[in-house]
């Protein structure tokens, strides 16, 4: 949605001055794109040998969206109950969850059933039954440790163009550089995949085969550098004494977050899961 979003706003077709357009394509994109989020999810449960591919297809069209919009419509009902006019209408609420539930769900179940029914990729090797003992790992290789670090240089990668994009939302100011935008993507997709790989290898040669998850991790902490720094603007850039206001953009900056944590977190682990792949299939078995 974000690559497809900043190739449109990149040839022109979105005018930075209107701002809603931008969150339309946006939201009309991540709605009908809920049959790719099924494809993939579905495929990935296969291989991990699961059978109950509806359960994994709901948890898909549900999870992340039923957050957001959680946290949306709690700072929403407080912008009601400041009576004022910057509130999302009921009416713009009910469209969403229509779209959401009569648009994206279904294509996602769709999705998912398409990705359940091919076949996936065999394991290069075959893996032990019996799980191998981890030895004791260096402190550099502490599970919180290695996933902090790894999150420094994605949120260094976009920590300048974060201010401008800070800037534009929160001053009223317009944003036009989309191009240097989507050089700047670019750099954080290849930097969460380097720095993940870097470190699955590390954690791979002392021999911690648990990847999965820190994989996820270590690219997606940026995501809590991301909020620190939000924090810190907050504080330095913006003049907001109400409480309702402080609120506000807290929660915001927590929405932004989170998307950025799963963002960057799949650009991890994909790039990790390739990797692994990679150089075990080198593996020559006699």
């Amino acid at each position: 949605m974000i690559l497809v979003t900043m190739i449109f706003a990149l040839l022109g077709f979105l005018s930075p001055s209107n701002r809603g357009g931008l969150m339309t394509v946006m939201l009309l994109l991540w709605v009908f794109m809920g049959i790719f989020a099924g494809y993939s999810s579905a495929r990935l449960y296969k291989m991990f040998k699961g059978t109950n591919w509806k359960r994994i297809a709901l948890k898909t069209a549900l999870k992340f969206p039923g957050t957001l919009f959680a946290i949306f419509f709690v700072l929403n009902a407080l912008i009601w109950g400041e009576k004022s006019s910057g509130a999302v209408p009921f009416g713009t609420m009910f469209a969403l969850v229509v779209l959401w539930f009569g648009i994206s769900v279904p294509l996602v179940f769709v999705g998912s059933y398409v990705g359940f029914k091919k076949a996936v990729k065999e394991d290069p090797v075959k893996t032990n039954k019996i799980r191998r003992q981890i030895p004791e790992q260096p402190w550099y290789l502490h599970p919180a440790f290695s996933v902090l670090i790894g999150g420094i240089l994605p949120f260094g990668a976009v920590f300048i163009e974060l201010f401008f994009i800070l800037t534009s939302i929160w001053l009223h100011q317009f944003y036009y550089i989309f191009g240097f935008l989507f050089i700047v993507f670019l750099i954080l997709i290849v930097t969460c995949a380097e720095i993940t790989v870097v470190l699955c290898y590390f954690q791979l040669c002392s021999e911690d085969y648990q990847w999965w998850w820190r994989s996820y991790l270590t690219s997606g902490s940026s995501a809590l550098y991301l909020f620190l720094y939000a924090a810190f603007y907050f504080f330095t850039k913006l003049e907001i004494k109400k409480p309702v206001s402080g609120i506000l953009y807290f929660g915001y900056m927590l929405i932004l977050s989170y998307a950025f944590f799963v963002l960057t977190g799949t650009i991890g682990f994909y790039a990790c899961f390739w990797f692994t792949r990679l150089i075990y299939s080198s593996v020559k078995i006699d």
